[in-house]
């Protein structure tokens, strides 16, 4: 199934063809032993899992990129379709298999597979099925790759987070989900829409579940540096909280107005998670609204809990959580958003 590594043995017998082609350098050294090489394995090669894969090969993110799907003709043909684009890629080794020692060795390992939901399913039900699945596929994946960091992308995000912790066995700051990385764009990218503004100037977070509990953190938006509620308030300009209220709602409904049109998202949380992966492999240390180990933060107790908190992402995973002020109204939300996390946790079967 999987490409095998470059060779130029294409002469009579196997002949190498490398040193025809290339005169040796005289007494050259070889490879530094520091030499990084990156490789990143992606975990389902659906809708999300591919367009992660083609966003990652064209910002040139990784040395190797090692396939996985259950479906053996699918996941070959998407393989041979992002090869036959190399004369137009960075230069990178693909990879595709069955087989989760493909993976063996990798430095990001993304999970984008999951159980879709079922006409009239509960939730409930959805999460147990790919909690499930998730005891098939990430094992062997601690396994192959054990100082690897998991990035889960998979829905429901923040439980099946906290699952792949709990049978990952690695420690809680190499286990990360996408969270609302993707949610906190589409809220700078509204904002910049009310404002006139470039959505890159606007610094926003959404925080805690990835879904209808998340939090929006008004009191600490800026833009280019100027906190918008604050200087609203000390110019005296009137503004309606259902106006805010209204920004939020369309952010919690942005997918599934997209999933409405086109029958799923794809492209939006391919750049996303593409830039956490950058963030985290080239040790960027930016700050991210990313699933984590919420325990001990903002008053979140009661359980071991994954939701969204603005977190700085480096090569060890989750370096630190960010000390956001927040008013009492959105700590409170935010510990009810945990409270909805665990009520659902509790009723697993790991």
């Amino acid at each position: 199934m999987h490409k095998s590594s470059s060779s130029s043995s294409l002469g009579p017998g196997g002949l190498d063809l490398n040193q025809a082609f290339f005169k040796s350098v005289q007494n050259a050294a070889p490879p530094s032993p520091t030499k990084r090489h990156t490789k990143i394995s992606v975990i389902g090669v659906g809708n999300v899992g591919m367009a992660i894969a083609q966003t990652i090969l064209t910002q040139d993110l990784a040395d190797e990129l090692a396939l996985v799907d259950a479906k053996a003709d699918k996941l070959r043909g998407e393989m041979l379709d992002l090869q036959h684009a190399a004369a137009f890629l960075p230069r990178t080794k693909i990879h595709a298999s069955v087989d989760y020692s493909i993976t063996a060795g990798s430095d990001l390992v993304i999970v984008t597979a999951g159980a879709r939901q079922n006409p009239g399913e509960t939730r409930l039900n959805l999460i147990q099925r790919n909690c499930s699945l998730f005891k098939s596929i990430i094992p062997p994946l601690a396994k192959y790759s054990q100082y690897a960091i998991l990035l889960i992308v998979s829905n429901p995000v923040d439980v099946l987070t906290y699952i792949a912790w709990k049978l990952s066995g690695f420690p809680p700051n190499r286990v990360i989900g996408s969270g609302t990385n993707l949610d906190s764009s589409r809220f700078r990218s509204l904002i910049a829409d009310h404002l006139d503004v470039n959505a890159q100037d606007v610094q926003a977070y959404i925080v805690g579940e990835h879904g209808d509990s998340s939090v929006a953190l008004w009191s600490s938006i800026s833009i280019g540096g100027v906190p918008v509620l604050s200087f609203l308030e000390r110019q005296q300009i009137a503004f309606e909280k259902e106006t805010l209220e209204n920004i939020h709602r369309d952010v919690v409904q942005s997918a599934y107005e997209v999933i409405s049109l086109k029958g799923y998202t794809s492209w939006a949380i391919g750049y996303s998670v593409a830039n956490l992966a950058r963030s985290i492999l080239r040790d960027q240390r930016r700050i991210h609204p990313v699933s984590v180990l919420a325990k001990g933060f903002y008053g979140i107790e009661g359980g071991e809990v994954f939701l969204s908190l603005p977190s700085q992402l480096g090569r060890w995973g989750v370096l630190g959580v960010t000390n956001v002020h927040l008013t009492e109204e959105e700590e409170q939300k935010l510990r009810e958003s945990a409270k909805t996390i665990l009520e659902v946790q509790s009723q697993l079967e790991i």
